[in-house]
């Protein structure tokens, strides 16, 4: 795989990461297992240095901050009650709590305000003489998240968990470039594939690892989209409709009796 370097940017950040974990656990925020959860979050920055994917240093920031956590929790009763009282300043549990509370709300008003300017495209007169753009295909939302596919493809990977290494020893047989290839040649006789259909013919981790990277790929070039019903569902992926130029034509301007052109 060393020929091909994808190069795909992690837009979400770590308090995406730790609501995505959260939601997936279905429990309220105030509610939440930190120490659970902080495994769970190492679990991911895992996952992503193994796709060679470019890690934030908030991601870092965030993982020391949870382990730290961890480790007080992990402490006995009366120790712990020492090191709370022997520390000044807010407690880190309550801290991120309230970070996520508040970047919750923000994530909620965001999400309703780009639904009212979605409504709103549709409302506007149309303009004679202007150009429209008619897709070719329907559009499914493109909801799904970076944690979404890496929740995927670890469901993959666990296929492989329990067999011997024998199978990895050709893990070079794969590149990048060829899987992008395998997935658009699907994709020319399919309108869309489930997530795990990519991954039926796999033999290996690395093989996983190289289609997943070829996913990624496809998707930094726009050239493929992905989307979910429900959440944590099946992910779905077809390649991007492409747009076409309809030109309008200008309306006839009403001519009263007795008027001329």
């Amino acid at each position: 795989m060393s020929e091909y370097k994808v190069k795909f940017e992690v837009f979400e950040g770590p308090l995406d990461l730790l609501l995505y974990l959260i939601k997936e656990e279905e429990v309220d925020i105030y509610e939440v297992n930190l120490t659970k959860l902080a495994t769970q979050f190492i679990e991911y920055i895992e996952m992503m240095r193994e796709f060679d994917l470019e890690i934030a240093g908030e991601f870092l920031v965030m993982a020391s901050t949870l382990m730290y956590i961890k480790s007080r929790e992990l402490l006995p009763v009366d120790q712990r009650a020492e090191t709370e009282e022997d520390e000044e300043g807010a407690d880190p549990r309550w801290e991120l709590i309230r970070q996520l509370v508040e970047y919750k709300k923000f994530k909620d008003v965001a999400a309703q305000l780009q639904v009212l300017e979605e409504r709103q495209e549709g409302i506007f007169p149309r303009v004679p003489g202007k150009l429209e753009f008619e897709n070719t295909a329907p559009v499914p939302k493109p909801d799904v998240s970076i944690f979404d596919l890496l929740n995927a493809v670890n469901n993959v990977l666990k296929r492989f968990e329990k067999r011997d290494g024998t199978r990895d020893i050709f893990e070079d047989k794969w590149t990048v470039s060829e899987k992008i290839e395998y997935i658009i040649r699907i994709l020319s006789s399919h309108e869309a594939i489930r997530f795990s259909e990519l991954f039926e013919d796999a033999m290996s981790r690395s093989e996983v690892v190289c289609t997943f990277l070829a996913l990624l790929e496809l998707i930094r070039l726009k050239q493929l989209i992905c989307a979910q019903s429900e959440d944590f569902g099946e992910i779905e992926i077809r390649k991007r409709p492409t747009s076409v130029v309809v030109p309008v034509a200008p309306e006839t301007p009403h001519l009263t009796p007795g008027t001329s052109s």
